[in-house]
């Protein structure tokens, strides 16, 4: 009898201590481009925190942080699959100049967000004409590896889904 009390309370403490399905994984993370240029980072900030399971993170990163335990350090690369995706020339449209405020200064490079159903879609202008400004809808990250440094901080249950 005890030693099945004590296999429910290993896995029960287990899944607190490991980032799993259901918990909510607390991180301090830098994430570089293959050439070291860092594109984002929580130095000098709080640390992220995550739902695991629940899409806020890109797929890559949460897989590779599965089982991680607090105090943990991990080093991944992700390929465009496994983060952003690749960049699609679909993603590219031209719109008529008139589609914008005229009092909106427009400048490649900038990113907007255009207001849909199913909420705001960002895209960078990359192209402009006189008649014509042509934007892209591809993630300014599709298409490329991403390298991820990463401590894990805190495990919690998330208390929402009543499952640990």
């Amino acid at each position: 009898m005890n030693n099945y009390i004590d296999s429910k309370v290993t896995r029960l403490v287990k899944k607190m201590t490991n980032v799993g399905k259901n918990t909510i994984a607390t991180v301090h993370y830098t994430g570089t481009l293959p050439d070291g240029e860092v594109f984002d980072s929580s130095d000098g900030k709080d640390p992220l925190a995550y739902q695991v399971g629940k899409q806020q993170m890109i797929p890559g990163f949460e897989q590779e942080m599965m089982g991680a335990a607090i105090g943990e350090k991990r080093e991944f690369t992700l390929t465009p699959d496994r983060a952003y995706g690749e960049r699609s020339d679909d993603a590219i449209e031209q719109v008529a100049r008139d589609q914008f405020p005229t009092e909106l200064p427009l400048e490649i490079g900038v990113m907007m967000a255009a207001q849909t159903p199913q909420g705001p879609l960002p895209f960078t202008v990359t192209e402009i004409a006189d008649d014509v400004v042509t934007v892209d809808f591809n993630h300014q990250m599709a298409g490329k590896t991403l390298k991820f440094s990463v401590e894990v901080v805190d495990i919690r249950c998330d208390d929402s889904c009543s499952c640990c």
